[in-house]
């Protein structure tokens, strides 16, 4: 997480999360906010919400087995063969034993030293032993983790009993694995056949591919399959689109096909576009050391020169030193046997390691380093292995940071501008003293409002307005601003309709919500957004799963609905799938998923319409973070309840809560910020505590040793304070 803060007038801080005074939160600096940093100035601390457009060294502590490459988040084994992971957890696949919104920073997965080789699915994992043995945890909704049921599991769960497993790959939504006899079994999702066994049925549990006993190596992609036998020929099927299967045409196959008649096929690839996307591409070498690439090429990520799609094996220039390949969602990696490595495709998010953002048609050598492994292309990122064991990434994820180590000093951010207000999820945006408006950071779904999809390593102007009075950054890709003039605008992700256009259409510019001129405060959780009017209403849309929009039912809206008919509503909270919200009379509503009692109702029910926390008429200030939730009273005093696992609740424990619980005696408490697993609090006398998980040192103590209990910021007060999911950022 980063820390960010701008200086309000000479000598102290105010925060967009936490504030800050004359001294930075890092012990170990030396700077002052009065002698290194101007009024207005910003600074941030902990991991970077910027793509990282170079490689940089992931842990350098540690030595890695495998490098990682997840959809949301990664999985890796170190070389003393424990399981580490980072990322999403929603479903559980950091395998640690709880579901929640997951972590920043590299943690150790269960205390086993026996891990073999790991394989990163759609939120979901598996993973081989050293004795064997295959488990896999995570989501299963669809029986990818091969145990016989749909049940998630937030811990490694072993499939079966046999002790033969040799190698795994997981896609979206099914999973292939070899066993040393020469076998190929495969489950999870099969309606195009990607199971390779001549029908579409789905099957929760392995079930061998034919009855071939040679073999070799297996890639998994969205919907399709690839794989090489022990005599050197390689055999697709599965959904064929764009020609991915590489049999000269594009139709889908339920049963393996060989491609060709070469006999030279070594290791092959498929990529694994979220949620299977437009197409997929597959990459293969062949003994000769040529590579040889088809199906999908709108980004070039077959490294031809071209956008055109291929559905035959197309050689990639002239070389014939390739030794490894691995395909990401539209881009690719490959290492030669010289040492380097190579990168091609799409490259909005950095992820080709060339220290810009511009994408390539052709392989292009990542620097000039001749000890690189093993590659590993993923969505929007690129991790690669050294013969050292050294892991090495570039470019982003999308929910989750990708375990690139963070600082817990500060940095600043747009030196010489003044800045008036800040917002951060997966990006930040920031309201100057002149009303413009500005952001950075990821841009997946067009969230930094420029008109492209291209991320940005520092603050970029949104258009030319000056009129802007505030933003909201969502955690998944959606922002929100409002002007002067009470008009709603929003960009970025609409998957559920949370632009409020009355439509699922993204996009990446802002855009007026209705015509409405009243709009005051609004909220981003989840595919779901929430403001309030002038006039005391209350109005929801996007996602509904859980209740969250307040309706008394679970329909989706994709325009702005009024939550009942009260007209007394003064503030709004939005979480993961919870919404929590003040009225004027002083009394806390709380609504939606309930998970880890984030309600504050004493029980876990969802519910679907706004629900009184308690009897009490002196709530003041309050914040939602994922299943958290925190807030103070006029008297002062703080209180917390919800999901506990990293001591977010501020109690000294782990404990969960479903009712509201005071922090500690204090009754100075003015204002509170929760985010996933951490809270910050401003006190009266302008000094910041904070608390929870520290992982990327998120907490401004100068370290990464999480807190369950209030800790003082030391040499640090301010004003304001605005916690992100990977950032802390502040105003002086």
């Amino acid at each position: 997480m980063i820390a960010i803060a701008y200086v309000t007038s000479a000598g102290s801080w105010s925060a967009a999360s936490a504030l800050f005074t004359n001294r930075t939160s890092n012990q170990n600096s030396s700077f002052t906010a009065s002698a290194d940093f101007t009024v207005g100035s910003m600074v941030q601390s902990g991991v970077s919400i910027s793509p990282y457009l170079s490689m940089s060294q992931v842990s350098p502590s540690a030595s890695w087995l495998t490098a990682p490459a997840g959809l949301f988040g990664d999985c890796g084994v170190r070389s003393d063969h424990t399981l580490w992971c980072v990322g999403h957890n929603s479903d559980g696949d950091l395998g640690g034993g709880y579901y929640g919104y997951g972590v920043g920073a590299w943690q150790q997965s269960g205390v086993a030293t026996t891990w073999a080789t790991v394989t990163n699915g759609n939120d979901f994992v598996c993973a081989t032993r050293t004795n064997g043995t295959l488990w896999c945890w995570g989501y299963n909704g669809d029986g990818e983790l091969g145990l016989g049921d749909t049940n998630s599991r937030s811990s490694p769960a072993q499939v079966g009993a046999i002790t033969t497993w040799k190698a795994v790959s997981s896609g979206a939504y099914n999973t292939c694995a070899t066993r040393t006899d020469g076998t190929l079994w495969c489950w999870g999702v099969n309606d195009d056949g990607q199971l390779g066994l001549g029908n579409t049925t789905s099957h929760t549990s392995p079930v061998q591919v034919g009855s071939g006993t040679t073999w070799s190596t297996v890639s998994v992609g969205a919907y399709a399959v690839c794989a090489t036998r022990t005599d050197g020929t390689l055999w697709c099927w599965g959904y064929n689109n764009t020609g991915q299967l590489g049999l000269g045409d594009t139709t889908s196959r339920s049963s393996p096909v060989q491609v060709g008649s070469g006999t030279t096929w070594s290791t092959v690839s498929m990529s694994d576009p979220e949620y299977g996307g437009t197409g997929s591409s597959t990459c293969a070498t062949r003994t000769s050391g040529t590579l040889w690439c088809w199906g999908y090429n709108a980004d070039s990520e077959l490294g031809l020169g071209d956008t055109a799609n291929r559905s035959s094996p197309t050689m990639v220039g002239i070389a014939s030193t390739w030794n490894a390949v691995s395909v990401g969602n539209s881009h690719a990696c490959a290492t030669r046997t010289d040492g380097t490595l190579w990168c091609w495709g799409d490259n909005s998010q950095g992820e080709l390691a060339q220290g810009d953002t511009t994408d390539r048609s052709t392989p292009t050598q990542v620097g000039s380093a001749t000890d690189w492994a093993t590659p590993a292309a993923a969505r929007y990122q690129t991790c690669s292995l050294k013969i050292s064991g050294a892991l090495w990434c570039a470019g982003t994820t999308d929910r989750n940071p990708s375990g690139f180590d963070g600082s817990s000093s500060f940095t600043q951010v747009g030196a010489g501008l003044t800045w008036a207000s800040v917002s951060v999820g997966r990006s930040a945006c920031a309201v100057r003293s002149d009303g413009t408006l500005w952001c950075w950071g990821n841009n997946h779904y067009g969230q930094l409002g420029l008109g492209d999809l291209a991320a940005r390593s520092t603050p970029t102007q949104v258009g030319s307005a000056t009129t802007w009075r505030s933003v909201s950054v969502g955690n998944y890709g959606t922002a929100c601003a409002t002007r002067t003039n009470g008009t709603l605008w929003c960009w970025g992700n609409n998957n559920a309709g949370e632009l409020g256009q009355g439509d699922s259409t993204l996009r990446s510019a802002p855009t007026q919500v209705g015509s409405a001129t009243t709009w005051n405060a609004v909220s981003i959780g989840n595919s779901f957004v929430c403001a309030v009017r002038t006039d005391g209403t209350l109005w929801c849309w996007g996602w509904n799963y859980n209740g969250q929009l307040g309706q008394g039912n679970y329909v989706q809206r994709l325009s702005p609905m009024q939550v009942g008919s009260g007209t007394t509503w003064a503030a709004v909270s939005t979480g993961y799938a919870s919404t929590c919200a003040l009225k004027a009379t002083g009394t806390f509503w709380c609504w939606g998923w309930n998970g880890y009692g984030q309600l504050g109702q004493g029980d876990t029910t969802d519910r679907n319409s706004p629900t009184q926390v308690g009897a009490a008429t002196t709530w003041s200030v309050f914040s939602i973070g994922y299943a958290t939730t925190c807030a103070t009273r006029i008297n002062g005093t703080l209180w917390c309840w919800g999901n506990n696992h990293f001591g977010e609740l501020g109690q000294g424990d782990s404990v969960t809560r479903s009712s509201p619980t005071q922090v500690g005696t204090a009754t100075t408490w003015s204002t509170v910020s929760v985010n996933s697993e951490q809270a910050c609090g401003l006190r009266t006398d302008r000094l910041v505590w904070c608390w929870g998980y520290n992982g990327d040192g998120e907490l401004g103590l100068g370290d990464t040793t999480n807190r369950s209990s209030p800790t003082q910021v030391p040499n640090f007060a301010g004003a304001s304070i605005n916690l992100g999911p990977l950032t802390t950022i502040a105003i002086h």
